[in-house]
């Protein structure tokens, strides 16, 4: 299997999801703009995303996915299903109880999340929590079906059903908003129905290969299968792990409900947008990495494992630097064609500007940590990560003290940034240190090459950023021509961009890798 195919088949099918998701954030700001509702919306709906994170693609991903992969390399395909059957059976009940006690204990996970919001959107919140927390249940059994199928090496169907969230979330606000009170109250109902159906369209793609894990109702003997401890022993280091990004993520969201009214929700837009290279290049390499890493690992291949960190590395500089440079220097343009529509206006988006830009100086770090920690997750060492994210919390509390008075929410994103770069250094030097990656020779020509070739990329965008008026596009058919300049300089950078890597001797073909 060619990695870089396989990469680029998640990277396409994680595309149309974060198309629909920008779709779905552009509807939000048109019907709802940057409000205590929207607010509200985004804290309730951060909530069961914190479970979801932690049981699903978190925890629960780092622990099962190295231990499946090992099974699937040594264990007979009895043993591969009882695995499987005893870990969805375990899964699904643990998620039962806590999606019972989280709508029970709503307006307390409120408080402790955003005490700060207006009291008619606190209750607002409260509700949407529980209607919401099912599905940080639902969707952490669509991330175990995800989880199942990647290690089978079939990508496409778990890398497309985030989509599906998404057009059940614009179809709510579409057809609802009008009949809703408050109208925000849509946004919720269309999250349960987005986790419902994609949890519905896993099925037929893991029966139609035989991993389809059949649950039963003998919770005891599922949770005292030798399975399922393995898991639970790998889960308990990695949810410290996991906890510990969750708990800055709502110390954050804390600390934003007492700032203006609106900056929850400016947050979130720009984390939206950030989401698109994270999704595209961090999510799609890492899901494609781990199982290959867990191969390598399990089969003693020391030098395979060290090279495909070093691929995963070489596209992260090749794709996410101009990314980075892209959402600082055109950043203003971006929020305006894609949020400035009905109740999002141009103070809005100067305030997303400014969290945006925050955000994108840590976006190396960032997508860099969702390639380098699969090092440690597939050696099955959670606990060093965890130390390093335990030092990283530290680091961004103490940079939210000094950030937060001066740049109010674009501080917190700052910080964030920040403690992004922190992590990636740590970890990097972690897999050095340990003798688990070594850089493969070319790095300093590579390097200078794509430093080199982002000349022509930010003149382009930045001279687009300062020369045309984004905010107050003239014309009976402003926001069609502002839409197309900016697809047009976005097209003419990265073909600058591409092309000076050509000139400069890199092909799309120095970066394949066979698995």
């Amino acid at each position: 299997m060619n990695l870089l195919r396989a990469a680029y088949t998640v990277s396409l099918m994680t595309l149309v999801s974060r198309i629909t998701g920008l779709a779905r954030e552009v509807l939000i700001a048109r019907y709802f703009g940057a409000t205590a509702w929207t607010d509200a919306f985004n804290v309730a709906f951060r909530l069961p995303n914190l479970l979801r994170r932690l049981f699903a693609e978190g925890a629960f991903s780092q622990a099962f996915i190295p231990i499946l992969a090992a099974s699937r390399e040594n264990d007979s395909a009895e043993d591969n299903r009882r695995l499987l059957d005893d870990v969805a059976t375990a899964l699904a009940w643990i998620l039962a109880g806590v999606s019972v006690v989280g709508m029970v204990a709503a307006p307390l996970l409120v408080l402790l999340t955003a005490s700060g919001l207006h009291p008619a959107a606190f209750d607002a919140a409260a509700w949407m929590t529980r209607l919401m927390f099912p599905y940080a249940g639902i969707i952490s059994l669509v991330a175990l079906s995800a989880g199942i199928l990647n290690t089978w090496k079939h990508f496409t169907v778990s890398s497309l059903t985030p989509a599906l969230l998404n057009l059940s979330v614009i179809a709510a606000a579409v057809l609802l908003h009008g009949v809703m009170h408050p109208p925000v109250y849509a946004l919720a109902l269309g999250v349960m129905a987005g986790g419902v159906v994609q949890l519905a369209v896993q099925v037929p793609a893991l029966r139609r290969y035989a991993i389809l894990p059949r649950l039963h109702l003998n919770f005891l003997a599922a949770w005292r299968s030798p399975g399922v401890r393995r898991v639970v022993q790998q889960m308990l280091p990695a949810s410290l792990s996991v906890s510990v990004a969750q708990v800055s993520l709502v110390i954050n969201t804390q600390i934003a409900s007492h700032l203006r009214p609106g900056s929850v929700s400016w947050l979130a837009y720009a984390d939206r947008l950030m989401e698109f290279p994270t999704a595209l290049l961090g999510v799609a390499l890492g899901s494609v990495l781990l199982p290959s890493l867990s191969r390598a690992h399990a089969a003693g291949d020391t030098q395979r494992y060290s090279s495909l960190l070093d691929w995963g590395l070489r596209l992260v500089l090749l794709l996410a630097l101009p990314a980075a440079i892209a959402l600082g220097v055109f950043a203003t343009p971006l929020v305006a064609i894609l949020f400035q529509y009905g109740h999002f206006n141009a103070a809005d988006v100067e305030q997303t500007t400014r969290a945006l830009r925050m955000y994108g100086v840590g976006l190396l770090g960032l997508i860099g940590v969702k390639i380098l920690a699969p090092g440690f997750y597939a050696r099955r060492d959670i606990r060093t990560p965890v130390k390093m994210a335990l030092v990283v919390l530290v680091g961004t509390q103490l940079l939210n003290i000094v950030f937060v008075p001066r740049l109010e929410h674009a501080g917190l994103a700052l910080a964030i940034s920040c403690g992004a770069l922190l992590n990636a250094g740590l970890l990097l030097h972690g897999l050095w240190r340990r003798g688990s990656y070594r850089a493969q020779p070319g790095w300093a020509g590579f390097g200078a090459r794509v430093l080199l070739a982002q000349l022509p990329l930010a003149l382009v965008l930045g001279w687009g950023a300062a020369r045309l008026p984004w905010l107050a596009w003239p014309g009976a058919h402003a926001h069609l021509l502002r839409l197309g300049a900016a697809f047009g300089l976005l097209a003419a950078a990265a073909l600058g961009y591409f092309a000076t890597l050509a000139l400069l001797g890199l092909r799309p073909g120095h970066f394949r890798h066979a698995e």
